[in-house]
């Protein structure tokens, strides 16, 4: 029996944290596209590390339970590596609210029910939940505390007040944040931690869909305008998880 980590989503930022903080762990990954996640676990396993893949819809409470159960085959879950989602240009809004807000506060749940005393996580969530303007204290509330079968049914997330699919992404990386807040405490009546991080334009295939879609001058400007004048990379946000996710 080792100690696992659950990784969710087959893409680069969640590879590099895993890389960096996976060693001598069992890590199970679980991606919409199993091919995906095959991809990752045949890459990790090459480079010396023992990772499982399997397929996993974020948007859905039994395929969330049903990866966190294979988890368990190999031993005690010590950790959660979040970082599946979808984007603006890849999603209509309905699927964006499902996967990146309803999802991810399902599985801080779900997971927070059988984190190992001293376990660790950390979800992925975006700078774009900083660039809207601000919502009231009751409507963070309400992101941070209503229970996430209901998330769904706020008013605020109705589609007659959201915009357009980059709308329906920062309302949920939005709640993302405010779920690991509220997440922290429980997480830590058990000894835990959960923290998020919001990272700004990282290239990788999701980030270059954005780049190539109907926002792809926006993208450009920023980094014009950025200290860096360059987007960011995986490797840098895993420099930035991995005291976050050290046990």
């Amino acid at each position: 029996m080792k100690n696992v980590m659950i990784l969710t989503g087959a893409g680069q930022i969640g590879m590099a944290i895993a890389r960096r903080m996976g060693y001598g762990m069992k890590i199970v990954i679980g991606d919409k596209k199993t091919e995906n996640a095959e991809a990752i676990s045949n890459t990790m396993n090459q480079a010396g590390f023992d990772i499982a893949a399997m397929q996993m819809d974020l948007s859905s409470r039994e395929s969330i339970q049903a990866m966190i159960a294979e988890a368990q085959n190999y031993g005690p879950v010590t950790m959660l590596v979040n970082a599946a989602g979808v984007s603006p240009s890849q999603a209509p809004v309905e699927a964006i609210l499902k996967v990146d807000l309803y999802g991810t506060a399902v599985l801080l749940e779900e997971v927070g029910k059988i984190i190992a005393p001293g376990g660790v996580g950390v979800t992925i969530s975006s700078q774009s939940g900083h660039r809207m303007p601000a919502l009231t204290p009751a409507e963070d509330e309400q992101l941070a505390c209503t229970p996430a079968g209901e998330l769904l049914k706020l008013e605020i997330l109705q589609p007659e007040n959201i915009k357009d699919t980059l709308h329906a992404y920062q309302m949920a990386k939005r709640c993302n944040e405010k779920r690991v807040m509220a997440e922290s405490v429980r997480w830590g009546e058990k000894g835990a931690r959960i923290n998020s991080i919001s990272p700004g334009i990282i290239v990788t295939p999701l980030a270059l869909d954005e780049f190539n879609g109907p926002r792809g001058d926006f993208y450009k400007n920023m980094f014009a305008k950025c200290p860096a004048g360059r987007p960011g990379t995986a490797d840098e946000v895993a420099n930035v998880a991995g005291p976050r996710v050290s046990v």
